[in-house]
C-alpha cells in the first residue's frame, strides 16, 4: 500500500504542534535548546523541534510549502526508485534536513542557556531546494503575490538567509533555512541519478524552459 508521506509528515507536525501548545512543559522539552542538548545529552531535540511550531501562522506557512513542493518530490522519488525505496529516501531528505539544519545553531549556542528554536523550516527548505534542483525554471509564488522562477528565488533565498542570520534580531533561525537548503542540494546530487548534469543542462539551455 502506497502511503502519502507528505500528508503523514504534515499530520504529525499539526498534531505535535497542537499538543505542545496545550502543554507548555512539552513545548519546552521538545524545542531545540542547544544548552540542554549539550548539558543533558537531549539529542532528541534535534528531531522533536522540527515537528512543533510557535503559532498558527508559523505552522500554516511551513505546511503549505511542504505540501506544495513535497507532494511532487515524493512522487518523483517513488517514480525513480519505486514506492518503498523512494519513500525512504524522501523521508530521509526531510528528517535529516531537520537535523542537519540545526547543527550550526547547536555548535554556536551550546553554551547559551537562553537560546531556543523550533519548526520544520530546515526540512522544508531541504525539500524546496531538492525540487529546485529537479526543476530550476518552475515558478514559485511568494505569499501568492510575487511569482519568481525557482533559480532566481533560490539565489535571493540564500542571500536573505545569510544577511538575516548575521543580523539576528527577528527571533527566526535563518541559519536553519540556509543549511537545510544546502543539505537538500547536496542530497539530490548524491542520491538522484543525473541530478547535477541535468540541472546544469537546464541552466545552460535556459531559453528552452522559459
Amino acid at each position: 500500500m502506497d502511503f502519502n508521506l507528505t500528508t503523514i509528515i504534515i499530520g504529525a507536525c499539526v498534531a505535535a504542534s497542537f499538543y505542545a501548545w496545550q502543554n507548555p512543559s512539552i513545548m519546552e522539552k521538545w524545542m531545540m535548546n542547544p544548552y540542554a542538548v549539550n548539558r543533558n545529552n537531549e539529542y532528541f531535540r534535534f528531531l522533536s523541534s522540527g515537528f512543533i511550531h510557535a503559532d498558527y501562522t508559523h505552522l500554516l506557512f511551513n505546511m503549505i510549502a511542504l505540501w506544495g513542493f513535497g507532494s511532487g518530490l515524493e512522487a518523483a522519488f517513488k517514480g525513480q526508485y519505486g514506492t518503498q525505496t523512494g519513500g525512504i529516501l524522501y523521508l530521509a531528505l526531510f528528517l535529516i534536513g531537520v537535523i542537519v539544519s540545526d547543527l550550526p545553531t547547536y555548535f554556536k549556542n551550546k553554551d547559551n542557556y537562553d537560546y531556543n528554536s523550533l519548526g520544520a523550516s530546515g526540512g522544508v527548505s531541504a525539500v524546496l531546494f531538492a525540487c529546485i534542483i529537479l526543476d530550476p525554471w518552475m515558478t514559485i509564488s511568494i505569499y501568492f503575490i510575487i511569482d519568481l522562477k525557482a533559480i532566481f528565488f533560490s539565489v535571493l533565498y540564500v542571500i536573505y538567509s545569510i544577511y538575516m542570520g548575521k543580523k539576528g534580531y527577528d527571533n527566526i533561525n535563518h541559519s536553519a533555512h540556509l543549511y537545510g537548503a544546502l543539505f537538500g542540494v547536496a542530497f539530490m546530487f548524491l542520491v538522484y541519478p543525473n541530478a547535477l548534469p541535468t540541472f546544469i543542462e537546464k541552466i545552460v539551455n535556459w531559453k528552452d524552459f522559459m
